[in-house]
This record gives structure tokens, C-alpha cells and sequence, in this order.
């Protein structure tokens, strides 16, 4: 495997670095092209900003019209002074806007912000968190490289690994995300990447993203942490020690259901150049309606996540105490086999919550048919609290096998806890639990 580049590299430069965000730098003037997302220099202070701040201002470049909020550049391309400047342009001589395939001012303000939040050199926005996945393996693996997997992850994660890349060529194995014994065993001389989640769709086991990182260091693949249920408002996988972090913005980072999206960050220069070429040829771009709308979730990011987290918690201790529940799963109680993992390396345990009910799947779908208020659908990290049944929806495409192995019975419900006051929440859950006694 070749050496890994940290730092910065020529690369594509098309694609800006969000190390650039606190270099400062002037206001855009009419007339002059300015590519580069750059913090507003009056936003900028002496000291390093918090989370909150970098959720509110990172990345945003005014333009001639002095707008306060970001603007949304609904355009396919972008128009050059003369032959020559375009020639500079696609020669890679000169930054600056071509095509919003891979280079769009609003895309890139989201990617400059949610590459401060996670702390990373590099972000590049997707069509979806799948097409993440997918455009980082299509960027770094061929045929005969080896992937270790958590075979905990989202259902359709695992399906993409097994069912598309194993058609490639690449090899997968499976491995349970809290037995690092299992993945140092895992591990082969053609191994590349370590794919986990942390916490896990939807039985919210941790990984330790330390000890992996280690392991992979020393086999030389890149460890890969796919940060959709805790965000950047609650774990930073690359300070953790991760190669790459993949988002999902379609769930918390919107955090309203709207939009569909993406993103993979990291510090390598190596995985961004060869991640970004792979979007400027195949094209899974995000569009810019859909980053302005990211944009905005953002920066109220961190007051969700907090009252998400608080919700859930107090629904995952009530639902202990309920005779018709079997078990809970959430992070966040004190007998959680992660819980105190979680406590070292997250800044809150997450709004998921799943539950076993006393019964099989008949009783699980009642649970979920009684409700009035709480929306039955397989979207997660809404304002709107949503439950499932994962066996028959986010899962039902692997194999029974498959779903035995990542602890998916029929009798398994997920909740996302949304942001209603917590006893109408309780209230909703109630009426099928109850009517189970």
C-alpha cells in the first residue's frame, strides 16, 4: 500500500482546502474572483472559534451584494473574461469556478463548514451518504483489496459492501464492532479500509475509534468512521485518531427531513485528491439548493443535538422500566456495554433509542401502528420523532443471516427522538406498549 501523505499537496485545485478558512483574507470585490471559502474576516478572533461559531460563520465569502446569508448559486456553470482564462481554468493555472458538477460556491461554503466542525484539512459534498461510501471506494480500492466491515452497520451499508463491491472484486469480511480481537484476526495483507459506525444502526453499540485507529495504522489500511448518528457536535472521529470521517446529511446535519446528502472528510491528502477526481469524472455532486439547506441545519446543530440527546435518554430510561420491553438500547444508561466508551470519547450519547418488545414481529408492529403523533417512517435525526420496524425496512434487503448476526430480531423497534416536549413522545409509545399487557 502506498505511504500515506498527511498535510498539504498540490492536489486538484479546483477543490479548496478548509485549513484555508482561518487564513483570513479580504471580502470578495466586484468583479474579482475569489474561489476560496474563507471565514469572514469579521467573524474571525484572535483565538481558535468554538463549535457553535464555526456552525454559524465558517466558510461563508460575501459577495458584491453584501448579503448577510448565504447565497444559493443555482447555476450549471460558470462564465470566464476571456479563451484564456477558461483555458487556465480547466488547465488548472488558475482557481476558480467552472462547472457545479465539482465546483459550486455554495457547495463548497457547506463542505468549508462541516470540514471546520470535524477538524479536517478536506471535504467534499456528496448526492448522498451512500454515494460517500461508494465514491471512497470507487476512489481508493481495486480489485483484491480486502475491507473489513462492522457487521453492525446500516443495512444498506452492508448490502453495498457485499452485493455491489464484492461483484469488483473486492473482498469483504464482517466483524463485530466491539470485539477488537476479531478485527486484528480480520485483517489480511490486502486489507485497505476498516468501515465501522459508532454508535451503530440501530442497537447503538461504540466502537473505540482509538484502539481501531491504531489497528489500522499498524497494518497499514485507513480506519473509516461513519459519523451520521453523533455528528460533529458530539464525536470528532479524526481527532480520535480516524483516516476518514463519512456523513449522511440527510439525517442530523439537515435535521428536518427536506433534503437528501453527503459528505466525506479527512486530514489525507491522498484520499481527497483521489475522492474529488472521482467526483469530478462520476459526478454524484450535491446540488447547491440542497447545501444551502444543510447550511442552515448547521447552525442550529449543536442546540438539536442536545435536546435530541435529552429526549431520548429520558424516553430509554422509561421504557426500561416498562413490563411489555423486553430490552433497551441506548448509550446513554449507566449498564450500556459502551457507556462509558461513549462518556470518553462522545460529548453526548445521540437521540436513537431501540427497544425489544416482549413478543415477536406482530407485537412490534403494533407498537408502532398505535401511535398518533410519532411518524412511521425509516428517516432518522428529524426534528420529528420518528419509529421503524429495522428487520422488515432499513434492514430488510440483507439476509436473515445477516440480520442474526447484527442483532436485528423482529421484535426490534428503532425510535429517533425529535424535539416535541418528552411526555407527548411518551405518551405516543405508550399506547401500543401498554395494550401489549
Amino acid at each position: 500500500m502506498p505511504a500515506r501523505r498527511h498535510g498539504e499537496s498540490p492536489g486538484d485545485r479546483h477543490q479548496p482546502k478548509t485549513r484555508n478558512l482561518l487564513e483570513g483574507g479580504d471580502r470578495q470585490k466586484p468583479g474579482k474572483s475569489q474561489p476560496m471559502s474563507k471565514i469572514d474576516p469579521a467573524a474571525l478572533a484572535d483565538e481558535p472559534l468554538g463549535r457553535d461559531t464555526l456552525a454559524v460563520r465558517a466558510g461563508q465569502v460575501r459577495g458584491p451584494e453584501r448579503e448577510h446569508s448565504e447565497p444559493i448559486y443555482t447555476t450549471s456553470s460558470f462564465v470566464f473574461e476571456n479563451a484564456a482564462q477558461a483555458a487556465a481554468l480547466f488547465g488548472e493555472k488558475e482557481e476558480g469556478n467552472i462547472y457545479s458538477r465539482f465546483t459550486n460556491p455554495t457547495v463548497r461554503t457547506f463542505e468549508q463548514r462541516l470540514g471546520m466542525l470535524e477538524q479536517a484539512a478536506y471535504c467534499v459534498a456528496t448526492a448522498s451518504g451512500m454515494a460517500a461510501i461508494t465514491g471512497l471506494v470507487l476512489s481508493l480500492l481495486k480489485p483484491g483489496d480486502h475491507v473489513v466491515v462492522a457487521r453492525e452497520v446500516f443495512g444498506s451499508t452492508l448490502s453495498l459492501f457485499n452485493r455491489i463491491f464484492g461483484r469488483f472484486g473486492i473482498a469483504i469480511t464482517a466483524a463485530p464492532v466491539r470485539e477488537l480481537d476479531q478485527w486484528r484476526d480480520a485483517i489480511r495483507d490486502e486489507t485497505r479500509l476498516l468501515f465501522i459506525e459508532t454508535p451503530t444502526n440501530p442497537l447503538c453499540h461504540i466502537a473505540d475509534v482509538r484502539a481501531l485507529a491504531d489497528l489500522a495504522r499498524e497494518s497499514g489500511a485507513r480506519l473509516v468512521v461513519d459519523n451520521a448518528f453523533c455528528t460533529p457536535a458530539l464525536q470528532r472521529p479524526l481527532i480520535l485518531g480516524a483516516d476518514v470521517v463519512i456523513h449522511t446529511a440527510t439525517k442530523y446535519l439537515d435535521g428536518q427531513g427536506r433534503c437528501v446528502g453527503g459528505a466525506m472528510a479527512t486530514n489525507d491528502a491522498e484520499v481527497h485528491d483521489a475522492f474529488f477526481g472521482m467526483m469530478r469524472t462520476t459526478g454524484p455532486s450535491m446540488s447547491p439548493f440542497n447545501a444551502w439547506v444543510f447550511l442552515k441545519g448547521l447552525e442550529t446543530l449543536s442546540l438539536r443535538m442536545a435536546r435530541h440527546g435529552d429526549n431520548a435518554l429520558a424516553l430509554a430510561r422509561w421504557l426500561r422500566e416498562h413490563p411489555a420491553v423486553e430490552a433497551v438500547f441506548h448509550p446513554g444508561l449507566e449498564d450500556h456495554p459502551g457507556h462509558s466508551l461513549a462518556a470518553r470519547q462522545q460529548d453526548g450519547f445521540g437521540g436513537i433509542v431501540s427497544f425489544r418488545v416482549r413478543g415477536d414481529r406482530a407485537e412490534a408492529w403494533s407498537v408502532i401502528d398505535a401511535t398518533r403523533m410519532v411518524s412511521i417512517t425509516g428517516n432518522l435525526g428529524d426534528t420529528r420523532t420518528t419509529i421503524t420496524h429495522p428487520a422488515t425496512t432499513t434492514h430488510a434487503r440483507i439476509s436473515q443471516a445477516e440480520r442474526d448476526q447484527a442483532g436485528i430480531s423482529d421484535n426490534l423497534v428503532r425510535i429517533s427522538a425529535g424535539l416535541e416536549d418528552q411526555a407527548d413522545i411518551q405518551r405516543d409509545i405508550a399506547r401500543g406498549l401498554d395494550a401489549l399487557l
